[in-house]
């Protein structure tokens, strides 16, 4: 008899999902996202993927809310290329390119936090027994070598430089062939970080890259730059391409959004994001997490 009733309850409220009846909800997930600082045409392209979804689909009015709070998910996923996500440490032991290191070139403008970011993945690579040289290939900021042969010093670790105004793909190529002599397994390039609009920095960009034929090229974007570290992403991404990103400052006042919207922008996946000033404050990223954070409660 129960088991009658329920079913004819679940009957009776059932509803077919059209744009009119899921257009207040998705109107305030477009408002939810955007209160979280992700770009418009990324938060546009949610609801949409969201809309698509869920399009008539028929629900029981006790379980709408769920099924909306799913579609959101699964669309979010989509975005940050979880598909896409990969195990950086798995990739460098089983690199396949014989008698060579894994080359990992970084990207990021002045003020990311890039430089501590590359001191990060040091000590990542070396809690994971994963030999590491860097190559100081930021000739061009005063103070640049400096910070980083401080870093490195911390660290134990062979840090290649030259002198300033040297040839930044140089440089690279120096720590490439001095991690073949030594049989180190990773290279990490830190590369000039003018801005994205500097037509020599791109140019100087292009050559490291055509030179020294790195594995993964890694932007680092600061969760804080708001619309910046999108041009950023985008100007970097057009040059030279994106493999992967770190996002940094996610233990700052950050609403996360800006991470959806670079995944967004350069359709590769985010791997680790950084949430302090310690040499392990590097994390992989977790995509459900960084969607509970991003939605909370919402829907």
């Amino acid at each position: 008899m129960f088991k009658k009733l329920k079913k004819g309850l679940t009957s009776l409220f059932k509803v077919t999902l059209n744009e009119k009846n899921m257009d207040k909800t998705l109107e305030e997930l477009k408002i939810t996202l955007l209160k979280n600082d992700v770009a418009l045409f990324a938060a546009e392209k949610i609801v949409e993927n969201t809309k698509e979804l869920l399009a008539g689909m028929e629900v029981g009015a006790f379980s709408k809310k769920g099924v909306l709070r799913g579609a959101v998910e699964k669309s979010i996923f989509e975005i940050l290329n979880v598909h896409h996500q990969f195990d950086l440490i798995h990739e460098i032991t089983n690199n396949h390119r014989r008698n060579h290191p894994y080359v990992i070139m970084v990207l990021g403008v002045n003020g990311t936090g890039k430089t501590t970011t590359i001191a990060k993945l040091v000590q990542l690579l070396k809690n994971n027994n994963v030999s590491v040289v860097v190559a100081a290939a930021d000739t061009f900021r005063a103070g640049a070598i400096e910070q980083l042969s401080k870093h490195m010093s911390n660290l134990k670790t062979r840090l290649i430089k030259q002198n300033y105004k040297a040839d930044p793909a140089s440089v690279a190529y120096d720590a490439i062939d001095h991690a073949i002599a030594k049989k180190i397994q990773t290279v990490l390039i830190d590369t000039s970080g003018r801005q994205v609009t500097n037509f020599n920095l791109i140019e100087e960009l292009k050559k490291i890259k055509r030179i020294n034929t790195p594995d993964l090229i890694l932007f680092v974007g600061d969760s804080l730059a708001g619309n910046d570290v999108l041009v950023q992403a985008e100007k970097f991404n057009e040059a030279v391409g994106i493999d992967a990103s770190i996002i940094t400052k996610l233990d700052a006042d950050s609403k996360g959004g800006a991470a959806l919207s670079i995944a967004y922008i350069t359709k590769t996946p985010i791997i680790y994001i950084g949430v302090g000033q310690g040499y392990d404050d590097l994390l992989p990223f977790d995509s459900k997490w960084f969607i509970e954070m991003i939605m909370g409660k919402s829907l």
